[in-house]
């Protein structure tokens, strides 16, 4: 489905709008709802046939029906559920499609209930029992890596009726006050030169060339994230202590070792990712920006200059052909095959690229499940930073269409290792843009505008993780006021960005808009890590292209069927070992050292 060509933004051409018809043809169809009664008759069958039978079952060597069985109702929900929020997100503002999503969640929560013992006897099966039934079924032994990620959760697991009532209570908990949040974020306004915008449009407006129009933005979102403080503070407190009830009756030591379990990765690489990137933040920001304040004629840059185009930089408006072309090449040039797996999404209905009231911010590649697609969601403003989002989410898209095949448990991948093919997908394209700019002056403002991306994506998410793991501390002393979170987040601020940058007034409240607090607390070190491990990987891809690209395709394709030490071997990478942060960071400072011996 194609939008029509948006007026306002020097003409983008024909947008791409979802066609989520190939999941259900609309919310009232009879498809939709004999899949959801479907469903329901699936999760009480399986509750009959598995529920106390699964050592039973392991012992006899017929576990492996029960985990092929938890596949197809896990298919059949994931459909469903992709199918409510996808709907939703195109225009969260709208109270039928709230209400439909709503009421979707709570059905599959019920349901679900019904299965939540299986985990739970699973990790009641003996390990001898467990490895015996490995050695007998090639099948089952495909899950090893699964088996394992989940017992490690064995020691926080709580009582079965415990872990029932925290499921149910979640759609009341933590789901409710993510939905407050988002619908609150969709519906607010911000007044900009007498021009009323949303969230995403006045976003866009930090990154114009014109610095009353940057100024005129940051005043905009700064007086009207004011406005709503009280709701934000309210909310980031709730869910903090939400989280700590939680960790604290599984017996989680540190606050964020729930999410280091779900991401299949050690609390002690991502401290030794922490501290890398903290003890380079004067070699990268703080350098980079003193840099960029001299080329702006400034002794220090405002808030609102920090992501400005340089002068020299190249300020024209892409078409979406011209972006899409742009894009394809870069991938097709590292391997024709990775452009076909891309090319669906341009001709299916498989993105949503336009802005829109009402609509998420952002960008976000939803995998829905392995029988059917993925969903690209864009916010399309013709700028070159758009062209990299859609680079990087077509390689999420990728990734995705890649790992389907390990079906509906083993095609997830951890978050650290999510961002790979995004991450590098962004690369190819930077690289292609480079190699065809020949001009000296914009080749300098695309290597700024390079680091910047990695200094926002590598800097400013460790600075949002520092800031995440203060305010979760903090909060475990009592409720937080305003005044409390804003100061902890100009401490990070200031600790990352440097002396160059000055924190205006206004500036302390944006902490309120980032959803990653609100939805996935403590997600965001795995950008963090998956551009380190891309500047590493491409590397490796420099020294030696042969053969990278097959090795390179075995790693999406393996999904989160094999630990991430183990998909790095094949590249002589290991996220443990210290210079490995070293060898991802050094990329940077090399980009920068290149900007400092060119500055004009």
């Amino acid at each position: 489905m194609i939008a029509e060509a948006q007026k306002g933004h020097n003409q983008f051409g024909n947008l791409p709008v979802w066609d989520l018809s190939d999941l259900y043809p609309r919310r009232d169809s009879p498809e939709f709802k004999a899949d959801l009664e479907t469903a329901k008759a699936l999760a009480s069958q399986f509750e009959a046939d598995y529920k106390g039978k699964l050592v039973e079952l392991t012992k006899a060597g017929k576990l492996v029906a029960a985990i092929k069985d938890s596949e197809k109702l896990g298919d059949l929900s994931g459909k469903i559920g992709s199918f409510s929020f996808l709907q939703y997100a195109q225009k969260a503002t709208d109270p039928d499609r709230a209400k439909f999503m709503g009421d979707t969640n709570e059905a599959l929560t019920k349901l679900s209930t019904k299965v939540l013992f299986f985990e739970l006897e699973l990790n009641r099966i003996d390990d001898a029992d467990l490895e015996a039934a490995f050695a007998q079924d090639a099948e089952l032994a495909r899950y090893r890596t699964w088996f394992a990620e989940l017992r490690k959760a064995k020691r926080y697991q709580l009582d079965d009726k415990l872990e029932e009532l925290f499921h149910d209570k979640s759609v009341t908990a933590y789901s409710a006050w993510n939905r407050l949040f988002d619908e609150t974020l969709s519906s607010l306004e911000f007044e900009v030169d007498g021009e009323t915008l949303n969230m995403e449009a006045t976003l866009h407006l930090l990154s114009e060339k014109d610095e009353s129009k940057r100024q005129a933005a940051f005043n905009a979102l700064g007086k009207t994230l004011k406005h709503n403080a009280r709701l934000f503070t309210h909310i980031t407190n709730v869910l903090a202590k939400d989280k700590e009830i939680s960790d604290r009756w599984r017996g989680y030591e540190d606050i964020a070792d729930s999410r280091h379990m779900a991401n299949s990765v050690e609390r002690e690489v991502v401290d030794a990712l922490q501290k890398a990137v903290q003890d380079a933040y004067p070699r990268l920001s703080h350098r980079y920006y003193a840099m960029k304040a001299k080329w702006f004629g400034k002794d220090k840059l405002n808030a609102w200059d920090r992501n400005a185009p340089l002068p020299t930089s190249d300020e024209r408006t892409w078409d979406w052909e011209s972006a899409k072309t742009t894009v394809m090449e870069a991938y097709g040039k590292f391997s024709p095959e990775l452009a076909a797996v891309a090319a669906p999404f341009f001709d299916s209905g498989w993105i949503d690229a336009p802005t829109g009231d009402g609509k998420l911010s952002g960008a976000f590649a939803h995998p829905t499940v392995p029988s059917a697609h993925p969903f690209l969601m864009l916010n399309y403003m013709g700028r070159s930073r758009d062209i990299m989002t859609l680079a990087h989410e077509l390689g999420h898209g990728v990734h995705q269409r890649l790992a389907a095949a390990q079906g509906p448990i083993l095609a997830n991948t951890p978050l650290t290792l999510a961002e790979t093919a995004s991450v590098f997908g962004e690369m190819l394209t930077f690289r292609h843009l480079l190699n065809n700019t020949t001009d000296p002056k914009l080749r300098f403002a695309l290597l700024a505008s390079k680091v910047e991306d990695m200094l926002n994506t590598v800097v400013r998410q460790i600075a949002f993780y520092t800031f995440e793991r203060r305010v979760h501390t903090a909060r475990r002393q009592g409720e937080l006021k305003t005044e409390e979170i804003n100061q902890i987040w100009l401490d990070a601020q200031k600790e990352s960005l440097g002396d160059a940058i000055i924190p205006n007034d206004g500036y302390d409240i944006f902490w309120a808009y980032i959803p990653h607090f609100i939805h996935s607390p403590f997600y965001v070190y795995a950008y963090a890590f998956g551009d380190c491990l891309v500047n590493s990987l491409y590397a490796q891809y420099e020294k030696a292209s042969d053969g990278f690209a097959e090795r390179y395709f075995e790693l999406l394709k393996a999904g989160g069927s094999k630990h991430h030490s183990e998909l790095l071997a094949p590249f002589g990478l290991d996220a443990k070992d210290p210079q490995f942060w070293s060898l991802g960071l050094s990329m940077i400072e090399g980009l920068i050292d290149e900007l400092e011996a060119t500055s004009p």
